[in-house]
């Protein structure tokens, strides 16, 4: 989906920006990665699956609410991203953010994937990476 359809559909709007907000989202990113790695170190792969992802999307929303966005969906997210951080996110977390997306929802409601060790291990390596970069953007503006 192209990004100006996410404003035209409303699955992207304008609201007021918040630093307080992205700091929040980050935090929350922060201790959604920690249940990740308590999940993977209790083999609940599935659910370690489902808390990375869940961090890399806080820390999305992290850089949404510090530029005044609000999200409705997750696709849209990720190409906010594309557009208005091409230059401070590699190309490899943005895309690495978007395959995991669909990871986590072939865990909720697929009955085909079935996630591996080396599986959570690269989302939470991809994780850490994504939200420790968000964090230094945040810390730049």
């Amino acid at each position: 989906m192209r990004l100006e359809n996410c404003f035209e559909r409303r699955l992207l709007r304008k609201i007021k920006p918040s630093l307080e907000k992205a700091k929040r989202s980050l935090a929350v990113a922060k201790k959604k990665l920690e249940e990740a790695r308590v999940a993977f170190d209790s083999g609940l792969l599935s659910s370690c699956i489902i808390m990375a992802y869940t961090a890399m999307f806080h820390a999305a929303r992290a850089l949404l609410y510090k530029d005044g966005i609000q999200e409705k969906s997750h696709v849209c997210t990720v190409e906010y991203l594309r557009k208005k951080y091409s230059q401070e996110l590699p190309t490899y977390l943005i895309n690495a953010l978007d395959a995991h997306r669909i990871e986590r929802h072939e865990v909720l409601y697929g009955i085909e994937f079935v996630p591996t060790k080396e599986d959570c291990e690269t989302i939470i390596e991809d994780a850490e990476d994504f939200i420790g970069k968000v964090e230094k953007i945040l810390r730049l503006k």
